[in-house]
């Protein structure tokens, strides 16, 4: 996905805005406010969150890029410039890519547990 003029930060102060509206006119009471609600409320909640986001140039920041989806997105930087980057290049963020754990907040050790032990 490429998103332009799209602000991470922007986009959850809208979501913000919108819930506290909801508990202003009487819809919703403070306490159903969670994470589940907050990512309802976002932009791009019709997508699924990405499972790797690629920075390109030498840039090693989001830059206030999907802010709320990426706090489980695997990180992938590369010096390429955004013209360069080419399907040798996207091989390469892949092949990063899957040799890497997904945690999705669980330490590794967990990850590793069998489920149910």
């Amino acid at each position: 996905m490429i998103a332009a003029n799209y602000g991470g930060r922007w986009d959850v102060v809208q979501a913000i805005k919108a819930i506290a509206e909801d508990v202003r006119q009487g819809s919703m009471d403070i306490e159903q406010i969670d994470e589940a609600l907050i990512g309802r409320h976002i932009t791009l909640a019709d997508l699924p969150e990405p499972d790797l986001f690629i920075r390109t140039g030498g840039e090693q920041r989001i830059s206030n890029f999907m802010l709320w989806h990426l706090a489980y997105t695997e990180l992938y930087f590369t010096e390429t410039l955004w013209p360069d980057f080419d399907e040798q290049q996207l091989i390469n963020a892949i092949a990063s890519f899957r040799k890497r754990q997904r945690r999705f907040g669980c330490t590794g050790e967990q990850v590793e547990q069998p489920s149910g032990a």
